[in-house]
């Protein structure tokens, strides 16, 4: 009898629960590095770089823009604190910041197909150079938690 395959959300859910496995030297000094670019971004979100932020959500977002700039703050501060902090959660918390900058992409696109400036993008080439950064960070993300390896692991 063959097992049927399990579904993503399970393979998932299991390597939320697993424990953490060991970590190189590289990949613990990436996971803070991302943590603390992650706690300063969402800083920036609350503070000094509030209105930059709101010109980068897309019209079609069905939240007010100071509310997504606020929540995104918050999560990214989270997410930032956790990577550093959650050593042995560091396998889903790399699964869900690469989540979270996947989830933020469009606002991305969105700046550059409305030809939208902020943070000094205001060229169209400074804005589709800034789309090619987006995947980084989610590879970031996944290869300094481990969580890469871990999804890799999981599916054989």
């Amino acid at each position: 009898m063959t097992s049927v395959p399990a579904s993503f959300a399970s393979r998932l859910a299991a390597l939320a629960t697993r424990p953490a496995p060991p970590s190189s030297k590289p990949r613990r000094i990436g996971a803070v590095a991302l943590g603390a670019f992650l706690a300063f971004a969402g800083t920036s979100h609350l503070t000094f770089a509030r209105s930059e932020f709101q010109a980068q959500v897309p019209e079609w977002v069905p939240v007010g823009e100071d509310a997504v700039v606020l929540a995104s703050g918050v999560v990214e501060i989270s997410l930032g604190a956790a990577l550093i902090l959650l050593r042995k959660r560091r396998v889903p918390v790399g699964l869900v910041a690469a989540a979270f900058f996947i989830g933020i992409f469009p606002g991305n696109i969105s700046q550059y197909v409305t030809h939208t400036d902020a943070f000094g993008l205001d060229s169209d080439g400074k804005r589709l150079g800034r789309l090619f950064f987006q995947p980084l960070l989610v590879i970031w993300a996944l290869w300094a938690t481990g969580a890469w390896k871990a999804l890799r692991a999981g599916a054989k």
